[in-house]
């Protein structure tokens, strides 16, 4: 039988001859620090049964999300962008509309912001964040949230004073899988996902492990939290391409995340691998 058809909730493309990715530093990153197109993913992809994706922001630059809604116009497997905006100006409103009004912009999703490299652990609880984060919500918009274990506090007062605001946790808030620890990450992501109007994506497990080592019983304790915090239709499917690549390839990565979900019922798994994404996103079919 065919496999049912799965959307790729979360990966990334960069040119380097545009910008720098100033965020790829190091010896461990050095494989990353190359231009990713959508051209070098749309074969992987397409092998691997992914039908649409939302392609996310990489970089806290106002140039990088009409580029992004751009490609989604031009014909591509990107039925979905993430993009960023500045939440503390004054005008988030004027600006998401200026986004939507773009070639592409019917294709903006949701907003994202590097929250994960704000040395405030509670940058999200700010005022005038607080103020942009309402914005997104009445623009009809999600809000990504990319953070590490010690920000999902402030990431849950967030999501209880927006219950109109959909909350969408990448990489499931970043556990050390590498330290094989689960504290203090495992309450956090439990306190989160009692709130209704949060999400998370089953993305970026095997690079919080070890890229070189990691098995997917090394990743097991850490979805079966998820799983059982968020339930299935909570839940979304995301290879992180190209960082992924780090620690295995983009079908590899899909593969783990069937094995991850291979015990639950058909329609509960096809939740995770496509279902959630095109609800919560309200993903169009791709143009091309």
């Amino acid at each position: 039988m065919t496999p049912p058809p799965v959307v790729d909730a979360h990966h990334h493309v960069w040119d380097l001859a545009v910008r720098d990715q100033d965020w790829i530093t190091g010896e461990e990153l050095a494989p990353l620090r190359r231009t990713f197109t959508l051209a070098d993913l749309e074969p992987e992809a397409r092998a691997a049964g992914v039908v649409s994706t939302v392609l996310v922001q990489t970089v806290t630059v106002a140039e990088e999300t009409p580029e992004l809604l751009a490609l989604a116009d031009a014909g591509t497997l990107v039925a979905g962008v993430v993009g960023w905006t500045d939440l503390t100006a004054p005008d988030v409103s004027g600006t998401l509309a200026s986004l939507r009004a773009l070639p592409g912009g019917d294709r903006l999703v949701g907003i994202r912001h590097q929250v994960q490299g704000e040395p405030d652990p509670e940058w999200l609880l700010r005022p005038d964040v607080l103020r942009g984060l309402a914005a997104v919500a009445a623009a009809g918009l999600v809000y990504d949230l990319i953070i590490r274990p010690h920000q999902l506090p402030a990431a849950v007062r967030a999501a209880a004073l927006l219950p109109e605001l959909t909350f969408v946790l990448d990489h499931a808030g970043k556990p050390p899988v590498a330290r094989r620890a689960t504290h203090p990450w495992a309450d956090g992501l439990r306190a989160l996902a009692a709130l209704p109007n949060t999400v998370c994506k089953l993305s970026g497990l095997v690079t919080e492990a070890d890229p070189l080592s990691w098995t997917v019983e090394d990743l097991r304790p850490y979805a079966d939290t998820v799983i059982e915090a968020f339930g299935p239709t909570r839940l979304m499917y995301g290879s992180d391409w190209p960082v992924c690549r780090l620690a295995a390839g983009y079908a590899d990565v899909l593969a783990t995340a069937r094995e991850l979900t291979d015990w639950l019922g058909d329609a509960d798994r096809q939740s995770v691998l496509a279902g959630t994404a095109q609800r919560v996103y309200g993903l169009r079919e791709p143009a091309g």
